[in-house]
């Protein structure tokens, strides 16, 4: 059973019936999903969670009403790991990685379309579709593979191959755009209108879409043991992960399900994309647009749809937004993998190297609990490490070369 009552407008308020709306019609704001709070307390306990599936739809009282049944492949409810060895380079106390590098095709999108495309089968839509930076177009596209829709993916054509193959292998129709994601947006909300039968994740089917990002903080709350962190920091593309995992832990404080209070939430960007951290930096209300120029693609968003919602929540409890040039991506993808066995996208190395850079100028405590997304896998993104992360000498078959490269990397003695 889902608590969710409707649609309501994030600006004026007007609430709307759960169809496929996205904007609204008095004041053009975007609207949400809406749910009866009061309603769900004693029915949604911890109890009903934990007999839930070991995907997002344990929760699925807090999420839209997926229909008969919802469209599963089994994401959520990846690991919450402690991180020890990390914490102690970047010298905090308890560092925490929710680590959905383990999602279905890699990456957390898995979330949201698993949302987006339940929603769209209870609508009546029968096509998947969806502009993306590379992570939502291969969900969609296994997701709607799994149903046995066609789906057509929109995505900027100069995009990492490995992203391109993992989308095409489903089967689905793939465009590569000739520009970058912006212009792919904008294209994608032309054909809404000359496709009102399909099913656009992020556009027609967007309030559906960003629900699915609250169940990180749910998962993050239970994980910990019913408790909330003190500090989160969420890597920021349009701003729809921060601001529903924001909401994610309002709603299960609401519901009395956990102990502390609401955590502050920390941004993550790269330098060559970083509208909203520039805004944040300069007390700017309005995010200007930019034009992307990082090896971070899937964050690469220069005019982002949730911006002045993130600046909200950042500013709500004394946040920040941490803002990385490409050397430092690079390299903390390096750290870590190195520290803690996790091999992160991009995105995931501007993370670390956006919280390290916030423990540094003093916003963030390092004697609080932390804790750090990871929102996709590496082999996403294998064309930024692949020059760098190789071998570490070239030998010949025989002992005596082996030997001579173990001491030169110091793995053995010169003695031996």
């Amino acid at each position: 059973m889902s608590f969710a009552t409707g649609l309501l407008c994030r600006e004026c308020g007007t609430a709307y019936p759960a169809e496929a709306r996205y904007s609204c019609e008095y004041c053009f704001g975007p609207l949400e999903v809406s749910y009866d709070i009061e309603g769900a307390k004693g029915v949604v306990t911890r109890e009903s969670i934990a007999n839930g599936p070991n995907s997002i739809w344990r929760y699925g009282a807090l999420l839209p009403d997926p229909g008969v049944e919802p469209v599963d492949l089994g994401a959520g409810w990846t690991p919450l790991r402690r991180a020890s060895r990390l914490a102690d380079v970047l010298g905090v106390k308890e560092l925490w990685l929710k680590d959905d590098t383990r999602n279905p095709t890699g990456s957390f999108k898995d979330r949201v379309v698993s949302v987006a495309l339940s929603s769209a089968r209870r609508l009546g839509f029968s096509t998947a579709a969806c502009a993306s930076t590379g992570n939502l177009a291969t969900s969609v596209a296994a997701h709607a593979a799994f149903i046995g829709w066609p789906s057509v993916a929109i995505i900027p054509s100069d995009l990492e191959k490995s992203k391109v193959a993992m989308t095409a292998i489903f089967g689905g129709t793939v465009l590569g755009v000739e520009g970058n994601y912006d212009d792919v947006n904008r294209l994608c909300v032309e054909l809404v209108a000359e496709h009102p039968d399909w099913a656009f994740a992020n556009v027609n089917l967007r309030p559906y879409y960003a629900e699915g990002s609250k169940t990180l903080a749910f998962e993050i709350c239970e994980q910990l043991g019913w408790r909330t962190p003190d500090q989160v920091v969420v890597p920021v593309a349009s701003g729809s992960q921060l601001t529903k995992v924001a909401k994610g832990f309002r709603e299960f404080i609401e519901l009395g399900l956990v102990d502390g209070d609401a955590p502050v939430l920390f941004g993550a960007q790269a330098t060559g994309c970083s509208p909203i951290a520039t805004a944040f930096a300069e007390g700017a209300d309005v995010v200007t647009p930019q034009r992307p120029n990082t090896i971070a693609r899937s964050l690469a968003i220069g005019n982002p749809a949730d911006g002045p919602y993130v600046l909200d929540e950042l500013r709500a409890n004394g946040g920040d937004c941490g803002s990385v040039p490409d050397s430092e991506i690079l390299e903390c993808i390096g750290l870590l993998a190195r520290t803690e066995g996790v091999f992160a996208e991009t995105a995931g190395g501007v993370t670390i190297a956006s919280l390290r850079q916030m423990i540094n100028r003093g916003t963030i405590d390092p004697d609080k609990s932390i804790v750090a997304i990871i929102s996709g896998h590496g082999l996403k993104t294998l064309d930024a490490v692949v020059d760098t992360a190789t071998f570490s000498s070239t030998i010949s078959p025989s002992l005596a070369d082996a030997e001579e490269a173990l001491r030169f990397h110091q793995l053995v003695s010169s003695a031996s």
